[in-house]
C-alpha cells in the first residue's frame, strides 16, 4: 500500500491494518489516524513515535507490558500475533534448545520483577545469542534508563512493521 492509499483509508480500516505496529496497542494507531494526511512514510512514523513520547511513563509502561516474553509461554502455545511470530521466528527463538529455553525463562522473570514489564528489543536485528546477552546485561540497567531503551526498541519494531506495509518510493524513503 502506498501512503495515499493509507491517507484515504477509513478509521476502522486504518486500525485494522496499522493496529499492532506498536504490539497490541491499536489505540496508538487510533490516535494518529487524525493527523492524517501525512506526506511520506517517515510523517506516518513521526506521528507514532511523537504519541509514544508524549506519553507519561505509566504509559510507556502500559505498551512494554504488551509485549509477550521471548521464547515465552505465547510463543511455545501458538498464540503469538503473527508479527510477534514472524520476529521471534527470524531471530530463531522458536529454536532454542532446552537449556537456552530455561535460561530465556529465568531472565525473562528476573527481568520482569526488576522493570516491571517484559524484556523487549527489535528481534529481527538481533539473533538468539545476542537477545540472551542483552537480556542479561540490561538487568543491571537502571529502571528510567532501561525504560528509555525499551522504547527505543518498540520504535525500532514499529519502523520494521510500517515498512512491511507501506510503499516506498523515491519520494518517500526513510
Amino acid at each position: 500500500m502506498d501512503i495515499g492509499i493509507i491517507n484515504a483509508l477509513s478509521y476502522e480500516d486504518f486500525v485494522n491494518i496499522l493496529g499492532n505496529v506498536v504490539e497490541k496497542c491499536p489505540i496508538i494507531t487510533a490516535a494518529v489516524w487524525s493527523r492524517r494526511p501525512f506526506a511520506n512514510l517517515a510523517a506516518l512514523e513521526a506521528a507514532i513515535n511523537d504519541f509514544i513520547e508524549a506519553l507519561p511513563e505509566s504509559g510507556k509502561d502500559g505498551i512494554l507490558r504488551c509485549h509477550p516474553d521471548l521464547a515465552g509461554r505465547d510463543l511455545q502455545s501458538g498464540s503469538l500475533t503473527r508479527e510477534s511470530r514472524q520476529e521471534q521466528g527470524h531471530a530463531g527463538m522458536d529454536a532454542l534448545d532446552a537449556a537456552e529455553v530455561s535460561r530465556m525463562a529465568l531472565l525473562n522473570s528476573e527481568y520482569k520483577e526488576r522493570f516491571g514489564f517484559p524484556f523487549v528489543i527489535c528481534a529481527r536485528m538481533n539473533n538468539k545469542a545476542t537477545i540472551l546477552r542483552q537480556l542479561s546485561d540490561r538487568l543491571g540497567n537502571e529502571r528510567a534508563a532501561e525504560r528509555l531503551r525499551a522504547i527505543e526498541e518498540v520504535k525500532k519494531i514499529c519502523h520494521l512493521r510500517l515498512q512491511g506495509l507501506v510503499l516506498t518510493d523515491p519520494l518517500n524513503k526513510l
